[in-house]
């Protein structure tokens, strides 16, 4: 294989800590938003957010995923109606008291009409193999771990783009592959909601844990 230079940008000592700093403050005002406005987003930033989260490291360089841009009513509207079905399920039966209780502060029920109501929905898929041209399978290596880092990364451009976002995972999601016509090698990984949130929106106020409680230094 053939090698090409790095192209790596070295920072002073001075703006990397500025630039840490910002990164940490910009990124710690990201929370999960239910109610999103209908407003219109240009299609490409949604698109370069993508291409960003393409850039994500992968095993074996496999790239092992798929995101499914939905801005049409109709397709938003199927997606909506089968998420609620599962959804359903869930709350009524599915899901162990322990779980409810916990979610009882995000007041969170089976109604999810921000996926008909936000702008873009993102459906990701993990791809348990490729296919060539050929039609011939290829195995593909930890993929949970790099989609699940692509992911972030999606999450983190829309945020930094100034759009809310809401991580969205009915279970089951297999409805996502029918609606959207992904091929049966590919497993929905998440459904992020992006948009802006409405006027006067509220979040829960919770706390994140402090650094010495998820980080250790030795």
């Amino acid at each position: 294989m053939s090698r090409k230079p790095l192209n790596f940008v070295e920072l002073s000592p001075e703006k990397m800590l500025s630039t840490s700093r910002e990164f940490k403050q910009t990124l710690s005002r990201r929370r999960s938003v239910r109610e999103f406005s209908d407003r219109t987003v240009d299609r490409e930033v949604i698109e370069n957010a993508i291409s960003a989260a393409g850039s994500a490291p992968s095993g074996a360089n496999k790239q092992p995923w798929h995101f499914a841009i939905v801005e049409s009513r109709e397709v938003k509207a199927l997606i909506r109606k089968a998420a609620e079905a599962e959804e359903q399920e869930f709350y009524n039966g599915r899901a162990p008291q322990s779980w409810l209780d916990d979610l009882k502060v995000f007041e969170t029920d089976e109604h999810k009409p921000f996926l008909e109501t936000a702008p873009y929905l993102i459906a990701v898929f993990l791809e348990r193999n490729s296919v060539d041209e050929e039609g011939v399978k290829h195995k593909n290596y930890y993929m949970p771990e790099s989609v699940g880092i692509a992911t972030g990364m999606l999450i983190s451009a829309l945020h930094f783009s100034g759009l809310a976002t809401l991580t969205h995972t009915p279970s089951p999601m297999k409805f996502l592959n029918q609606i959207l016509e992904r091929p049966s090698n590919e497993k929905p990984f998440m459904l992020i909601v992006a948009g802006y949130p409405v006027d006067d929106v509220t979040v829960p106020d919770i706390e994140r844990k402090s650094f010495d409680q998820i980080a250790s230094i030795f």
